[in-house]
């Protein structure tokens, strides 16, 4: 397999974490947030919140002050906690194959390769089949055998480029595509040796795949911009 592309790849994670003290919320850290210390029975404002410790800070606080406080500091959480790892619904994705499709395929005979790979036509093309090494846009569906969704150039809104049979995406992907024609789509039963090699971690809304383990990809052939140029 080459090297990574956005098709083999989920798309790195990274967040920030709210930092604070081993006793508790820094004041130094959230000043925007934590009124400044102040000795409410004397009537004194003390103007230093540099070295201020949170048992003082939490002794001299007016209780609305405090409900403010613990307010926005839980909005910020909720804010950054994504909304599948907190159990809602995930909307539906877009695809390639709707419910109609899926009842016909189940009478459509299944294809097997010498490599092992196995695909059914969803729809025959009419169109010439890529060369090797010709560039092919397809818009495609990854999913894992269960169904879930790890990948989809529908949700990109972009059909994908690559040169195929060159090694820029999976072994059963360059297969398959190979022996289709342009305005075709099909469904690949991709498996293991095929696949991934290494896996791919999961991230919200999309589930791990193993490594070595077997991959479904709904693919539709759309064009082949250098060879319907040739033709024209």
């Amino acid at each position: 397999m080459a090297s990574p592309s956005s098709l083999l790849l989920p798309i790195g994670v990274s967040g920030k974490s709210l930092c604070g003290t081993h006793q508790g919320v820094s004041c130094d850290k959230f000043r925007g947030l934590v009124p400044r210390c102040s000795n409410l029975e004397a009537g004194l404002r003390v103007s230093r919140t540099i070295g201020c410790d949170n048992k003082t800070k939490l002794s001299l606080m007016k209780r609305r002050d405090m409900i403010g406080f613990v307010f926005g500091a839980s909005t910020l959480l909720l804010d950054s906690y994504d909304a599948n790892g907190a159990g809602l619904p995930q909307e539906e994705k877009p695809k390639l194959c709707d419910e109609n499709c899926e009842k016909e395929l189940e009478n459509v005979p299944m294809m097997t390769t010498e490599s092992g790979l196995q695909y059914k036509e969803i729809k025959v093309g009419t169109g010439p089949s890529p060369p090797i090494g010709f560039q092919v846009a397809a818009n495609y569906v990854a999913m894992v055998p269960s169904g879930q969704i790890f990948d989809s150039s529908l949700e990109k809104g972009l059909p994908y480029l690559f040169r195929v049979g060159s090694g820029q995406v999976i072994k059963g992907l360059d297969e398959g595509i190979l022996s289709m024609k342009v305005g075709g789509k099909r469904r690949l039963y991709i498996p293991g040796p095929l696949a991934f090699p290494k896996g791919l971690i999961s991230a919200p809304g999309r589930p791990r795949v193993p490594p070595s383990s077997p991959v479904v990809f709904d693919v539709s052939l759309e064009y082949i911009p250098g060879l319907e140029i040739d033709e024209e």
